[in-house]
């Protein structure tokens, strides 16, 4: 089962496919070395924001490096484990986006094949499996391979890992292809601080034919590769930098597979690899350009092949990210997906001149590829297709309308100047247009961007942006977050794991009150500034480690509990709880101590029931919409995350579109439905296994502990667990560590007060409950009574301008207010509709009453200076818009008359409005002649040669007529 007798150097036998390959790697470990396989996680990462994408195979095992993965969960029982993890890497610290395609190489998707020890077995077993694997298994020949050791840094105290290079020896590797390297490339570290180690990496030299390449070994040469690094997880880089030895130590690999493939494949570019080439042979189908050859740099005539490479990396990372719910958006990850998809477009449509729709045509072929390995990839096909095309039609029309502004923006400005920085970062900014096809435009026109002032709007877009942590930037943890040395010295010492089972103590009274148990705990042990106290002195803030506490640590997507502990027998002391959170089983509770504080001290704890209580409510009702969402928009209405806090309640779920205001009802009765039949929660704790055969299960991506928690509304979880009970399929069934409600009747009400479209395919509601639902619901109906009355004003006949104006700001300003308060969301929506078409009325109302009194003025006029060519005067307006207009009607109806009007105002403006006559440009200008005029009242001006407009100081009016008169006869 081991051996397909295929050796890329052997003539006539057929090689392996990608797909043989990746699973050789997995059976050798799971079957001959007793690991356990794990499925790929998604790509996007679990509990971490500084990264973007996941992009390593130990993304998903943090928590054990760093000691803070909670005992009883799954990932803690891990020793031995084998995947094969689906990686991205472009945007934040790993960026490959902008070398993708110019090489044969660089890709923004791949894929890691990797086996951990969790310690377990450490630097003998891996080097020995690692070498089994590649020379029995894969049968690559041992001349071609040579490995590389930490050599030391004296800097660090560290010396050389004379026992990888031993091993290595003894397994028969020749000493001349064993090779120690400096920090730089032997050296592995996690980041700035953390779990870090040396590394020994396996380099391929693809010429062979008994050369001794080792001085191409981490040059940079094409011929020689790193295949597979192995790390070694033996120290702690700590704040200050020096290193500490960590308490286990752990074994960390990595093989990126589609260089595993090109070298058992024999190939020299991993394009040319079975991963690619179906993709591209679908990419040539659906476009005009020449078939793929492999080519780069100066030969690669028009960027041809470079575009191939492009779309195929691309079209990958699109399928991937897609089916793991990070859809093309506007920040973070989403925003860099955009980007992928923008850059894929831009190459399909410019550089393959393919049709729109070669994008999103390819996603079978990815899915034929990679389906049979990630078969979450077959499930969602027809989603990624329908993301892609609708991102791609949204971007092309982009593209139009920035070409329109840029061919605009040229013929406006004077010549020899650099084109404005500020419409090109509104361009990139807001239409997403990418700078180099901005640069590419105006080059072809001869023009150049203002580069210092556009690098002058990064930097302050880039400042306006670093108020928040950057992903993939190393963030500051509070002091009371455990670090690993602390969390081995606590278990060492035999501090147990906090019994939190007291936070789910609580029960109805007889009056239908949350009754919440007392909790009475031992101080164990106190932390702070990174390190374990015995003793906290008054004023210090600190880590509380109790031997058990009923305070609710913030996980599952629900707020910490916040509240006080007294010491016993010092009731008037109290020392105030913050924050909770918990780290490797041990609940932290964040205090700031009013009089020393000492391991030993008997405790009694407070939660603040009121906070505790509101967010049992949201959080049940959390539960209720999830439900509720599905029953009227479909079971493909998958949760995408949650945050429960005592005000409100946050959630996040697929969606193809806005959710309707039918629909938005419809979900609010469903949830009402369940209040009103007060339905009991049931909650128990049953084993992982056994939960997840649950049919109708709800369950988001994270860890759950082992046992886990199981929350059913109305159904006992016995019945639920029963064996082929659809029960779960007729209610609210999901895995949670939350505190909840035992009974819906508590929630009273709940109103959805927010629906958004996060990005295309995922939406986000907000909702609040019992008191504050009751009061979104009574202001929703004061608004739509207000709006009622204005609805009846309108339709009353209003003769008066400055009444209909007044008319038409009250609706301005009622549909702020509409917008902005918290009110049932359904009902927003019905009134921003209402009040919509009321503004389009008003407007359309106060320009008709303009018009009618313009047309009076004008006629006026036309009485008084009979069709002569130039005419001057002044006119009472109430605004400036009436006055253009009554220049405008003077116009129309004498075509060979130019006209300029004052019209005084009570405030000592006088405003300006004039339009010159077609036969008469282009000697005559009516913006040289509005300026002359209003400059003559110390005012300005501005307009087009046709018509123009200003203002200036009444005191200078007089002159101003005469100013008018001399211009024009000027010009005539």
């Amino acid at each position: 089962p081991w051996r397909w007798r295929c050796s890329p150097r052997r003539g006539g036998a057929a090689c392996p496919s990608a797909g043989q390959i990746r699973a050789a790697f997995l059976r050798f470990f799971e079957e001959r070395h007793g690991h356990r396989r794990l499925p790929s996680a998604p790509v996007r990462p679990r509990g971490d924001p500084r990264l973007l994408f996941v992009n390593a195979g130990m993304n998903q095992f943090k928590p054990i490096f760093l000691g803070t993965v909670h005992p009883r969960s799954e990932l803690a029982q891990h020793r031995r484990v084998v995947n094969s993890q689906k990686c991205v890497r472009a945007g934040g610290k790993h960026n490959d986006l902008e070398d993708v395609g110019r090489d044969t190489y660089h890709h923004t998707f791949f894929e890691m094949l990797g086996n951990w020890s969790f310690g377990d077995y450490f630097k003998e077993e891996a080097c020995s499996m690692a070498w089994e694997l590649l020379t029995e298994v894969y049968e690559i020949p041992r001349d071609r391979l040579y490995v590389t050791y930490f050599g030391g840094d004296p800097s660090l105290g560290l010396s050389a890992d004379e026992e990888c290079r031993d091993m290595w020896l003894r397994l028969g590797v020749p000493a001349s292809h064993v090779l120690p390297f400096a920090l730089k490339d032997n050296f592995w570290e996690m980041g700035d601080t953390g779990p870090c180690g040396p590394c020994t990496e396996i380099h391929y030299d693809h010429v062979g034919g008994g050369r001794n390449a080792a001085a191409l070994v981490n040059q940079g040469s094409p011929d020689v590769v790193e295949i597979w690094n192995l790390v070694f997880m033996q120290y702690s880089r700590e704040a200050e930098g020096n290193l500490l030895p960590l308490p286990q130590h752990h074994v960390d690999t990595g093989m990126g597979l589609e260089r595993l493939v090109t070298v058992l494949q024999n190939k020299r570019s991993n394009y040319d690899t079975d991963l690619f080439t179906p993709i591209l042979d679908a990419i040539h189908k659906g476009c005009r350009a020449p078939r793929y050859q492999g080519l780069v740099g100066d030969a690669d005539v028009g960027r041809v092949n470079m575009a191939y490479r492009v779309v195929a990396d691309h079209v990958r990372t699109l399928c991937v990210c897609i089916t793991d719910g990070i859809y093309p958006g506007f920040s973070g990850a989403e925003l860099v997906l955009r980007r992928i998809l923008r850059r894929a477009v831009r190459f399909c449509s410019e550089v393959l001149q393919a049709p729109p729709g070669l994008l999103a045509s390819l996603v079978p072929t990815v899915v034929e590829v990679l389906g049979d390995a990630y078969p979450e990839l077959t499930r969602n096909a027809n989603q990624i297709k329908d993301i892609i095309n609708e991102n791609e039609a949204a971007f092309l029309s982009s593209l139009e309308r920035g070409r329109c502004i840029i061919e605009r923006t040229v013929q406006q400005m004077e010549p020899s100047t650099n084109f404005p920085a500020e419409v090109a970062w509104s361009l990139y900014g807001n239409l997403g247009f990418p700078l180099d096809l901005i640069d590419l435009m105006l080059e072809e026109k001869g023009i150049s961007l203002d580069s210092a002032a556009f690098n002058e709007l990064v930097l302050e877009d880039a400042k306006r942006k670093a108020g928040g942590l950057q992903a993939g930037q190393p963030g500051g943890s509070t002091n009371t977050q455990l670090d690993v040395h602390s969390l081995a010295r606590l278990r060492s010492s035999g501090v147990p794991a906090t019994d939190d089972s007291p936070k789910y103590a609580y029960r109805l009274g007889q009056h239908g009150q949350y009754e919440f148990s007392p909790c009475q705990a031992t101080v164990l042990m106190l932390y702070r500034d990174q390190s374990l106290h015995k003793e906290v002195g008054a004023g210090q803030r600190c880590g509380v480690i109790l031997d058990r506490t009923n305070f609710y640590a913030e996980q599952g997507g629900q707020d910490s509990d916040q509240g006080y502990m007294i010491r016993l027998g010092q009731q008037d002391v109290l020392f105030p709880v913050e924050s909770v959170h918990l780290s490797g089983g041990y609940v932290i509770h964040e205090v700031t101590a009013v009089e020393t504080l000492r391991a030993g001290d008997q405790v009694q704890l407070f939660v603040d029931e009121a906070q505790r209580l509101a967010c049992m409510r949201n959080h049940t009702a959390t539960h209720l919409l999830n439900f509720a969402l599905r029953r009227v928009l479909g079971d493909g209405t998958e949760q995408r995350g949650s945050h429960v806090t005592a005000e409100r309640l946050r959630f996040d779920f697929d969606a193809k579109g806005h959710v309707t205001v039918e629909q938005l009802q419809q979900v609010e009765q469903v949830v009402q439905d369940l209040i009103q039949r007060n339905e009991v929660v049931h909650m128990a704790e049953v084993p992982l296994t056994l939960a997840r055969r649950v049919q109708g299960l709800r369950a988001v991506d994270e860890g759950y502990p082992d046992p886990v928690r199981i929350v059913s509304l109305g159904v006992p979880v016995e019945n639920v667990l029963t064996c082929d009970s659809e029960a779960a399929m007729q209610t609210s069934v999901e895995l949670c560590c939350g505190t909840h409600l035992l009974q819906t009747g508590s929630v009273e009400d709940l109103a959805i007060i927010s629906e958004r479209q996060l990005v295309k395919g995922i939406s986000r509601v907000i909702a609040v409950t019992g008191a504050q639902a009751k009061e979104a619901r009574e202001v929703g109906q004061c608004l739509a009574t207000e709006v009622d009355s204005v609805s009846l004003r309108m339709k009353k006949k209003i003769t008066s301008i400055p009444e209909m104006q007044n008319l038409s700001k009250e609706v301005g300003q009622l549909t702020k207010v509409v917008d902005s308060t918290a009110m049932p969301q359904w009902q927003r929506r019905e009134l921003q509709t209402i009040l919509k078409a009321l503004q389009r009325a008003a407007n359309t109302a106060v320009k008709k009453l303009e018009l009618k009194k313009a047309e009076k003025a004008a006629q006026i006029l036309l009485t008084k200076y009979c069709n002569q060519p130039v005419i001057i005067d002044t006119v009472p307006a109430d605004s400036l818009s009436i006055l253009m207009k009554v220049v405008n009607q003077l116009c129309d109806k004498s075509p060979g008359t130019s006209v300029l009007l004052l019209s005084p105002q009570a405030s000592g403006v006088v405003l300006c409005a004039c339009q010159v006559s077609k036969n008469c440009l282009p000697a005559f200008s009516a913006a040289d002649w509005a300026v002359a005029v209003c400059t003559q009242m110390e005012g300005k001006a501005g307009g087009s040669p046709i018509v123009a407009k200003g203002s200036g100081n009444a005191k200078g009016m007089q002159g101003a007529l005469t100013t008018a008169l001399e211009f024009a006869q000027s010009k005539l």
